[in-house]
């Protein structure tokens, strides 16, 4: 086997593991209430870290400023509740005017 085969065993070992051990230990691990509002907040931040990384950087570099505009024309969307596919339109929308006005 090549090594790759061998990574890609493990990875889907791991991945199958780790989603085997929810059901498994349901109602046998008890978290306590500390832990349980880190593990929220945790994941908070983790999804803020992706989503800066994704609307600010391309290629290690500031991606200019259309995109973080679509970002947080986005966000003001998704925070009135407007519908998903007008969230998308709309960040889709405002980047494009920006790029066509010459704002990298």
């Amino acid at each position: 086997m090549s090594g790759t085969a061998v990574m890609v065993l493990a990875l889907a070992l791991g991945t199958y593991a780790f989603r085997l051990v929810g059901p498994v230990l349901h109602g046998r691990v008890e978290l306590p209430d500390r832990v349980r509002v880190l593990l929220s907040a945790g994941a908070v931040v983790l999804l803020v870290a992706l989503l800066a990384t994704g609307a600010l950087t391309e290629g290690g570099e500031f991606a200019g400023w259309a995109r973080p505009a679509g970002v947080a024309v986005s966000g003001v969307l998704a925070w009135r509740r407007a519908p998903f596919v007008v969230v998308v339109l709309g960040a889709a929308a405002a980047s494009a005017v920006l790029r066509a006005a010459g704002v990298p």
